[in-house]
C-alpha cells in the first residue's frame, strides 16, 4: 500500500491541467479543517469548493470495486472505514459551508473539469 499514490494521481493532474487552461486556479492537498491527516485534493479556498477524485478500489465505486480474496476481512474492514471517512470528511466540509464535489476516477477528466467550473462560477456569483 506505501506504493499506491495518493496524491497526484493520473486522473487527477489531468482534471488540473484542465482547470488551470481554463483560467481557475486552486491549491492543493490542503488539510481537511478540524479533521486530522485528510487532505482535500483540489480546494478553491475562497469560494470554499472542495473537491475529492476517489479511486474506485479504496472508495467502493459501486461499478468498479472489487473485493480481494486474501484476508478479505481485513480488506473489508479497511474499505468500509475509508468510505465512512469519506462520508465524515463530506458531512464536516459541508456543515462548514464548503460545497463539496466527489468524482471516481474513471470519470472523464473534461466531465469533471466542467462540473467543478460550474461549482466554482456559481459560487462566486452569489458571493
Amino acid at each position: 500500500m506505501s506504493r499506491q499514490a495518493s496524491r497526484d494521481t493520473t486522473p487527477e493532474v489531468a482534471v488540473r491541467r484542465l482547470l488551470h487552461a481554463a483560467g481557475y486556479r486552486y491549491r492543493l492537498h490542503r488539510p481537511v479543517p478540524g479533521l486530522r491527516r485528510r487532505t482535500i485534493d483540489i480546494v478553491f479556498p475562497g469560494p470554499k469548493v472542495a473537491v475529492f477524485l476517489d479511486g474506485c478500489f479504496w472508495h467502493g465505486c459501486p461499478t468498479h470495486a472489487t473485493s480481494p480474496k486474501s484476508n478479505a476481512e481485513w480488506w473489508r474492514t479497511k474499505l468500509d472505514r475509508n468510505m465512512a471517512r469519506d462520508l465524515e470528511t463530506t458531512a464536516r466540509l459541508a456543515e462548514e459551508g464548503w460545497t463539496v464535489l466527489r468524482f471516481w476516477e474513471h470519470e472523464a477528466a473534461e466531465d469533471v473539469a466542467r462540473e467543478v467550473g460550474r461549482a466554482v462560477s456559481t459560487k462566486r456569483a452569489s458571493e
